[in-house]
C-alpha cells in the first residue's frame, strides 16, 4: 500500500509530522495509520507520517494544485519558504497519464536542484542546479529544450527523449536522496500519522 506512483511527496530529515502539518497549513486534520493515510491521499488531502526514524514523508497529489505546481514560476519560493521553517527538504512527484517526473531539493536554505518533465507537452519547465551524481548515472536530467536544434534529425530526437525521465527514475532518485516509499514494508510502519487538508481544499472537493 506504500506511495510513490501516480502521486508527489516531500521529504523532510529533521521535522516531524505535526511540525511539517503547520508548515503546510493543514486544516482537518486526523490521526491515521500508514494504510489508511495512504488511501486516503490518493484521493485527497496530505498524509504526513514518519515511517522510518530518519524521515518524515507528506504524501499527496500537492503537485496538482496551483501552488505547488513545479511547471510555475512560483514552485521554487514554495519550496525555500518551507525549508526556511523544516530545514532541508526534498521534493519527487510523478503522473503516468501526463509523463509529469519532477524532484529538487533545497540544502541550508538554496534551491541546490530541481528538474522537471513533462512527456506530454516535451517540455522541461523546471531546470536548476547541477545534475546529482545518481542522475548522471542513470542519464537523466542532463539536458532539456535549451539542447534542442531545429536541424535534428530523427536520430537526434531519438537520443533526446531517451534522456529523459521515467517514474522509474524517480523512485530511484529517491532512494539515493533519502528514501523510496515504495520500498517501505507496510508493516514496519506502527506509528500513527496526520491526514489533513492544505488551504483552499474543503472536504469532499478537488485536492
Amino acid at each position: 500500500m506504500s506511495f510513490g506512483f501516480k502521486t508527489s511527496w516531500l521529504a523532510i530529515r529533521d521535522a516531524g509530522p505535526e511540525e511539517v502539518a503547520d508548515a503546510l497549513g493543514l486544516r482537518h486534520r486526523q490521526p491515521v495509520d500508514w494504510t489508511t493515510g495512504t488511501e486516503l491521499a490518493y484521493r485527497q488531502g496530505v498524509f504526513v507520517a514518519r515511517p522510518v526514524p530518519e524521515w518524515t514523508l507528506a504524501h499527496g497529489r500537492i503537485h496538482l494544485t496551483h501552488e505547488t505546481d513545479p511547471t510555475r514560476p512560483n514552485f521554487p519560493t514554495w519550496l525555500r519558504t518551507l525549508a526556511a521553517r523544516l530545514g532541508d527538504l526534498q521534493y519527487f512527484g510523478t503522473d503516468r497519464v501526463s509523463e509529469y517526473h519532477a524532484w529538487a531539493k533545497v540544502e541550508a536554505g538554496e534551491l541546490t536542484r530541481a528538474y522537471c518533465y513533462v512527456g506530454m507537452s516535451g517540455e522541461v519547465p523546471l531546470r536548476h542546479g547541477e545534475p546529482t551524481a545518481v542522475e548522471r548515472q542513470l542519464g537523466v536530467g542532463l539536458v532539456g529544450r535549451e539542447e534542442v536544434r531545429q536541424d535534428w534529425g530523427d536520430a537526434e530526437w531519438d537520443a533526446w527523449h531517451e534522456a529523459m525521465p521515467t517514474e522509474h527514475d524517480v523512485m530511484r532518485i529517491a532512494a539515493d536522496w533519502s528514501i523510496c516509499p515504495p520500498l517501505i514494508e507496510d508493516d514496519s510502519v506502527t506509528a500513527p500519522g496526520i491526514h489533513g487538508l492544505p488551504p483552499g481544499v474543503e472536504p469532499g472537493g478537488a485536492s
